[in-house]
């Protein structure tokens, strides 16, 4: 049994005339009526009682009808989503983020990709330090990172999306809590939450360098491994937190976040492989290119005529 005879069968069975259904189907009528027959033989049932003035569905047409109808609109939408996913508009982007890139960037992505990627799904997975990212990129387990540079792992390109200047997160009852801002010097006595040494954390080494230019080294009195974490343990009064500006997008109840006036920024960027090829990710970094997502001006995204 072929495709084709289906879609005539169903062409008769809606038309109820074999002319008409070979005029639909742009063909003779005779060969139309010689396939019907067949796929009766190959059946061994009749679909249609025919007269000279009439076609009618016997029963057993109309239950093949149903099915008939079912198969032909799930071939159709297989058809129609293969073409969505080779010309990159739709299928699964799976994104890596810095657990503090959740709080602004992420919602942003999330934003563009629903309103002109309405058929791509996001594979979010947060609370990855760059090292994290790299591999994830390297291995194929996502096909981007927002992610902080620099990037050590060959074959990763990446672009500036923010430059997000340090800022310190204190208990709500902490004494610099009433303060406008602060500056590095001011929190050299403060026990401070970090993330963990062996992350290889590119906050923790702008905090560290920040530090030193300011003539101390941080106590490192906890280590977490994701922002959040890091936050909730503020707001239990263990410590002051420095962190990117971005985390000021979720407000925790008990932390008070401050600008700190000489401490360095941090870059946050968006990070692919330099060989993926794939339709949605050059459908992304169009959407990104067109709504000014890129901090080094707009730059050609190579792509087929199915790119968006």
């Amino acid at each position: 049994m072929e495709l084709r005879h289906l879609r005539y069968f169903a062409a008769v069975a809606e038309t109820r005339h074999f002319g008409k259904a070979a005029e639909h189907l742009h063909m003779a009528q005779p060969p139309l009526s010689q396939a019907i027959r067949r796929l009766e033989t190959e059946l061994g049932v009749d679909l249609f009682t025919r007269t000279t003035r009439q076609v009618a569905l016997t029963g057993a047409g109309e239950v093949f009808r149903t099915d008939v109808e079912r198969i032909l609109k799930a071939v159709d939408e297989a058809v129609a989503r293969v073409g969505r996913f080779a010309s990159g508009t739709e299928g699964v982007l799976r994104v890596g983020l810095t657990g503090s890139a959740s709080y602004r960037q992420l919602p942003l992505l999330a934003r563009l990709v629903k309103r002109e990627m309405p058929q791509v799904m996001l594979e979010v997975h947060t609370e990855m330090l760059t090292p994290a990212q790299e591999s994830g990129l390297t291995e194929r387990r996502l096909d981007v990172g927002v992610l902080r540079p620099p990037v050590r792992q060959e074959g990763i390109v990446h672009r500036p999306i923010a430059d997000e200047p340090l800022v310190v997160a204190v208990p709500e009852e902490h004494w610099l809590g009433e303060a406008d801002s602060v500056r590095v010097e001011q929190l050299r006595h403060e026990n401070f939450i970090m993330y963990g040494a062996s992350l290889g954390s590119v906050v923790n080494d702008a905090v560290v360098r920040s530090c030193l230019a300011s003539g101390f080294y941080p106590h490192r009195a906890y280590e977490v491994t994701e922002t959040s974490a890091a936050l909730a343990l503020v707001a239990a009064g263990l410590g002051v937190a420095v962190l990117p500006d971005s985390i000021r997008s979720a407000p925790r109840e008990g932390v008070v976040c401050k600008g700190i006036e000489d401490a360095l920024s941090v870059r946050l960027d968006l990070a692919w492989r330099e060989d993926d090829e794939s339709p949605l990710l050059l459908n992304l970094l169009k959407v990104l290119e067109r709504n000014d997502m890129f901090l080094d001006g707009p730059q050609a995204v190579e792509g087929g005529e199915g790119a968006a």
